[in-house]
């Protein structure tokens, strides 16, 4: 059986405010490992590794949680941004995040490499979702919005995409002194960074010991369901660069589910994963603890154990 992380994603519940409670109920469920969330502050943190009961096996950045001197969260700071301060505070959390990887021997970090910032797109793709939140993903309107959010971004992205390659290069010289890879992960939202193929242009030159594609079942599942990005094209865009995935469950166009919490057809990723050797689930807190127990057991049923 390859060995199960679970997110501490999960933990983010009262009862698992102590970092260890929450160590002893993934082992108790079934895991063998944990990732540490970028909602993760540094006492929960603590907690998980003083607790002594799994290892931390990847951290996501920019992990730990801690409120920027604006009021944000660090994790709202953006690698893509064309603004150096803003970009210069992003790369410094996600440094952050390296260091606490090397300290806990945790091999990989989860990446966010940022978003396009044109705020009028990022509407229109919220429009889209409420539209098929309400059953009326058929209606032109949802198709008008579609085709818009795509054209502004196509607009605007390449600044973008050209400031998270250089955010990447920085931060992989900065982690292959601390034998850290850095797994860049398909996003949520249309206007987050990377689409499938500006992958290649911001992994290119890169090895997969340095830098590679960290792909996550439900942001793909989404963004296919909004007809956005073929699910497809992930796996076609980065082969031989997947080094890592977050596992969970789509219903609707809500993801973070238990697998098998949802509808997902789980055949193609199976065969786009099944080289992995270890794999990270990425559960929210609203799920039931049965259902978080029951996924190792499904996840050996689809063939990813």
């Amino acid at each position: 059986m390859k060995p199960l992380a679970l997110s501490t994603m999960f933990a983010q519940q009262d009862r698992f405010e102590d970092g260890a409670e929450f160590a002893r109920f993934a082992a108790a469920a079934g895991y063998d490992a944990i990732e540490i969330s970028h909602s993760t502050d540094e006492r929960k943190l603590r907690g998980v590794i003083e607790s002594r009961v799994l290892p931390v096996v990847s951290v996501h950045q920019p992990a730990p949680w801690v409120r920027h001197s604006d009021g944000r969260g660090n994790s709202k700071c953006n690698l893509a941004s064309t603004d150096r301060i803003e970009r210069v505070c992003a790369i410094d959390y996600a440094r952050e995040t390296l260091n606490w990887a090397a300290k806990l021997g945790a091999s990989r970090i989860v990446v966010h490499l940022g978003a396009v910032t044109e705020e009028s797109m990022f509407q229109e793709e919220y429009d889209m979702r409420r539209l098929f939140d309400s059953g009326r993903a058929g209606e032109p309107r949802f198709a008008e919005l579609r085709e818009a959010t795509i054209a502004r971004r196509r607009e605007h992205a390449e600044p973008y995409v050209e400031a998270a390659r250089r955010s990447l290069r920085e931060l992989v010289q900065y982690a292959e002194p601390l034998g850290v890879a850095i797994g860049i992960e398909n996003r949520y939202h249309y206007h987050e960074i990377p689409l499938p193929e500006e992958y290649g242009i911001v992994l290119d030159g890169l090895d997969p010991a340095q830098a590679g594609y960290w792909h996550d079942t439900g942001h793909a599942e989404v963004l296919h369901r909004l007809g956005l990005v073929d699910r497809h094209a992930w796996f076609a865009a980065n082969q031989g660069r997947v080094i890592g995935a977050h596992l969970h469950d789509v219903l609707g166009i809500g993801d973070h589910r238990s697998p098998g919490d949802g509808d997902v057809d789980w055949g193609y990723i199976t065969e786009g994963l099944r080289h992995l050797p270890a794999y990270t689930l990425e559960i929210n807190q609203h799920q039931p603890d049965e259902l978080v127990a029951a996924a190792p057991a499904f996840l050996a049923k689809v063939g990813l154990r």
